[in-house]
């Protein structure tokens, strides 16, 4: 049987100008053969005939009619589905084997037979026209700060013509972490093209059906920056592809990045923001020309940046309590009745009364959640410690394990004044030192030494036992030693006698 490689060789030697008996013998055919070769300039492969046969029996043939009705009636079934539904059918005819059969078929007929598919419409950038930004989760990578785990979002802002990129690190989709991120990312390019484009994000976008396309704030913040805002369809993700699509290589690079470091444990949360703005700029290292491009048509900066955060007037409850965004925080007792103001920023809220900043709290994620302070209610909890026992919040009263273990021991020594004592060792730690309190009860609990105020208060009061000032003798200067540094061994003439 000729071969396509001695084909190819008798073309190669009579362009070469070699006879064609010299050519064919060459090539290793018969001079026949090669006339036919050349006069049809194919190769062997290609004039094989077409296979239109089967090599083996359709072991669905008999049912197929019966699969085209489930596939015309229910286009979205897939394959693994109808074969499930033919075993349970015809039981002991087909084997788990021939599934893969059965999906060839059903993808012939999707594309020959099956309801026309979406498509999708590649666009054309045009260079400083559009930005996109998304929220991406970022917690699989598994960072950990200090040892501990550190789940966490990811802003991440595109230019859709040079792929241009950046992001800020949050802990929420909230109207402040898109604002902090925004504008961070704007200051750090510099300029600002004439569009930005989100999904249907609930911090930026109204439901269907609300008459205004986006929420107050984020017009507000379009509008400082002159940006045109876009936002994607509901359930059309593919709208905002190019930020979608930089997410997946993100995680990727990150993913990988790591494992190049070896450790996946930082120090802390700015030696890690380190970390990512140095993959952040080699990712866009090769990208200048096309950002230059933008840049270019891109308008200046507004004079200021607007504020990352939300005022909100609120006043505080009975329980020394307060609700923001759906979460309740406490604060101190002496503002119980007062209207405050709450700054609400990405990861903390402030609170304010008569122009002064009283509180700084870490924002709660997520809602219907708490966080109690017990430095804010202990002194009114010690004068009535029968509402310690079922207090709603009470669990957020045990600011470690060692001063949980220790409630839980007072419960079984002393049932009737567990409350009451563990609300005194819990002020001593409010008034003396948290740290001082927990060591004293971890030194009690290893001893097995029953936990009491007293015992606690006697431990803090040894440890501030000032230690004995050790005796410092401080030899007279040579003050020759200044004479001889300025002028050398001799002496100034003015500084004899």
């Amino acid at each position: 049987m000729v071969t396509d490689q001695q084909v190819r060789r008798l073309m190669k030697l009579r362009q070469s100008g070699l006879p064609l008996a010299v050519s064919a013998a060459k090539a290793g055919m018969d001079e026949k053969t090669a006339r036919k070769y050349l006069r049809h300039g194919r190769l062997p492969s290609q004039c094989l005939p077409e296979r239109t046969w089967r090599t083996r029996d359709d072991p669905f043939q008999e049912v197929w009619e019966e699969v085209r009705e489930l596939l015309g009636r229910e286009p979205g079934l897939q394959a693994k589905t109808v074969f499930a539904h033919l075993q349970r059918q015809y039981p002991g005819r087909f084997a788990d084997g021939q599934l893969r059969t059965l999906q060839r078929h059903v993808r012939v007929w999707r594309a020959l037979e099956g309801p026309p598919r979406e498509v999708f419409f590649a666009q054309r950038h045009d260079p400083g026209r559009l930005c996109q930004s998304d929220f991406t989760d970022l917690s699989a990578l598994g960072v950990t700060l200090a040892g501990q785990p550190f789940p966490h979002l990811l802003y991440h802002f595109v230019l859709t013509y040079s792929n241009w990129e950046t992001g800020t690190v949050c802990f929420s989709e909230s109207f402040e972490s898109l604002s902090a991120g925004l504008q961070n990312a704007l200051g750090k390019l510099g300029r600002v093209p004439a569009a930005h484009q989100t999904d249907r994000l609930t911090a930026a976008v109204h439901k269907v059906g609300h008459p205004d396309e986006f929420t107050m704030r984020y017009r507000a913040l379009l509008g400082h920056y002159g940006l045109e805002g876009r936002k994607s369809q509901a359930h059309q993700p593919h709208e905002n592809g190019d930020v979608e699509q930089r997410h997946h290589r993100l995680r990727q690079a990150l993913d990988q990045a790591l494992m190049l470091r070896g450790s996946r444990a930082f120090a802390t949360r700015l030696e890690y923001e380190a970390f990512l703005e140095g993959e952040f700029d080699l990712a866009n290292a090769g990208r200048r020309a096309r950002l230059a491009d933008e840049l270019a048509v891109m308008h200046a900066l507004p004079a200021r940046r607007l504020d990352d955060m939300k005022r909100e007037r609120v006043r505080v409850g009975l329980g020394s309590t307060i609700r923001v965004a759906r979460n309740t925080y406490s604060v101190p007792s002496r503002l119980r009745g007062e209207q405050v103001e709450v700054r609400i920023f990405a990861e903390v809220i402030e609170v304010w009364f008569a122009q002064r900043r009283l509180a700084v709290l870490p924002r709660l994620r997520g809602t219907a959640k708490h966080a109690i302070q017990y430095r804010h209610i202990i002194d009114w909890l010690v004068r009535k410690p029968g509402a310690f026992g079922h207090y709603r919040y009470r669990e957020d009263l045990f600011p470690t394990t060692h001063f949980r273990l220790a409630y839980d021991q007072l419960g079984q020594a002393m049932p009737s004044r567990a409350d009451r004592e563990y609300l005194a060792i819990l002020q001593l730690a409010a008034r003396e030192s948290e740290l001082g309190v927990d060591a004293a009860l971890q030194v009690l609990l290893a001893r097995g030494t029953p936990v009491t105020a007293a015992e606690v208060k006697t431990l803090l009061g040894k440890d501030r036992t000032p230690a004995a000032v050790p005796a410092v003798e401080v030899e007279a200067p040579d003050l020759g030693a200044y004479d001889t540094l300025c002028y050398g061994e001799e002496v100034a003439p003015w500084a004899a006698g």
